[in-house]
């Protein structure tokens, strides 16, 4: 891979503070507690599968009420997206003083959308065949929580949403930074959400990848996944300064339906794309989000390509601290990447490090990576954030602070 010959971008593409809602909490401060403290979100939940009791990343803090919403408003997936919009608001109406709101567009990443009320709305049917007063199609569509968003708010922008799995959110962002540079938006609020339903857990535990433990990445006891949920949206601009998404890879290894591609060719190219557009070498990265479900293949495959690209980085360097955030949260699906983007940000503002949390046992079998600990301070100019999903698609974003 060259670097020389590529240039900057074009136009800077600023990351704001990031708004999150998600098991670690709804405040930046008690996220940043939590994460750099290495401390679980996780609670047993036996609502969602039965005869089984799970481990998951449910958001406990209060949501706003839905109740005098639009009928097809209505859901939880929506609620978690208003709360985050709660905290983005002194940031977004600051910005539309100044840019029209057809200049402002909505890019969400979800893969559930409302689907939870429809399943709670379901039992009703089944026993009356009738569909509750309360339903409304419309509110699992996969196009409802940019067009939440969009008419809440009163924008005319670009308004739609992405479906890839859990790549869903991190490809939010990488479409703001192309509606940016076409130059048909001024800004863009972009991430994602996802709620806990049990369609996705029984898929999940049919598929035999869920852990009826707090999941274990990179563990050699690692056993499958926790599911979560969340909300985290920026509003993504062309200021200078601040938090860039100066450079993003996106690769589909076409491999198989769920699992990844073992040698991880995917996943690698995805990096070192990301690396080339921002025109950086891999000794010039700080720290590593992985992906890391805590899956058998995934897991394997991840380190396996991490070390691919990171571990000739230079003969002084080594690999940069990695670690998997998903042991604090559960896996949040099609929230992910953007939630996952936002805990780089913060990494990046702070100078600490999310720790790996799992065992302590790493698995010997799996290429040898440097995982942050609880301990590790180091400054972090430069981070990049994976996110993988069914169907082999990858995504990596490489995100920098501005000197």
């Amino acid at each position: 891979m060259s670097h020389s010959m590529t240039a900057r971008a074009p136009i800077p593409c600023c990351l704001s503070r990031p708004a999150v809602v998600c098991p670690l909490g709804d405040t930046p401060a008690a996220i940043e507690a939590a994460l750099f403290q290495g401390q679980r979100g996780l609670v047993d939940d036996d609502a969602l599968i039965d005869a089984r009791t799970l481990p998951v990343g449910r958001v406990a803090t209060p949501l706003p009420d839905d109740s005098a919403w639009p009928a097809q408003h209505r859901s939880r997936n929506n609620r978690l997206l208003a709360a985050a919009l709660t905290q983005l608001a002194p940031t977004l109406e600051a910005f539309r003083q100044c840019h029209p709101d057809a200049r402002i567009g909505v890019v969400i990443g979800t893969s559930t959308s409302g689907i939870g009320e429809t399943e709670r709305h379901l039992g009703h049917y089944r026993q009356t065949g009738q569909w509750p007063e309360a339903f409304h199609y419309q509110r699992q569509e996969i196009g409802a929580s940019a067009r939440f968003i969009a008419e809440r708010l009163g924008l005319d922008g670009p308004a739609y949403t992405l479906s890839t799995a859990c790549t869903s959110s991190a490809r939010a962002l990488t479409s703001a930074r192309r509606l940016l540079a076409s130059g048909r938006c001024d800004a863009v609020i972009a991430g994602g959400a996802d709620s806990l339903c049990r369609l996705t857990v029984n898929g999940f535990a049919a598929l035999g990848a869920l852990s009826d433990a707090p999941c274990e990445p990179f563990s050699v006891n690692r056993r499958g996944i926790n599911i979560g949920e969340a909300a985290a949206l920026f509003l993504v601009t062309r200021e200078t300064g601040g938090i860039q998404l100066s450079g993003y890879g996106e690769t589909s290894d076409a491999h198989h339906i769920s699992a990844p591609k073992p040698d991880g060719a995917g996943a690698q190219a995805a990096m070192e794309m990301a690396l080339e557009m921002a025109s950086l070498t891999p000794g010039e990265v700080d720290y590593i989000n992985l992906h890391g479900t805590a899956t058998r293949l995934n897991d394997s495959m991840e380190a396996l390509a991490v070390a691919k690209v990171f571990g000739e980085a230079s003969a002084c360097r080594s690999i940069p601290a990695c670690s998997s955030t998903k042991a604090l949260t559960g896996h949040t699906l099609g929230a992910c990447g953007a939630l996952e983007a936002a805990f780089c940000w913060l990494a990046m503002q702070t100078e600490r490090l999310p720790p790996q949390v799992n065992d302590g046992h790493i698995d010997p079998q799996l290429a040898p990576l440097r995982y942050a600990t609880a301990d590790t301070r180091q400054t972090c100019r430069r981070a990049i954030s994976n996110a993988f999903a069914f169907g082999g698609n990858n995504i990596s974003l490489l995100l920098e602070r501005a000197s």
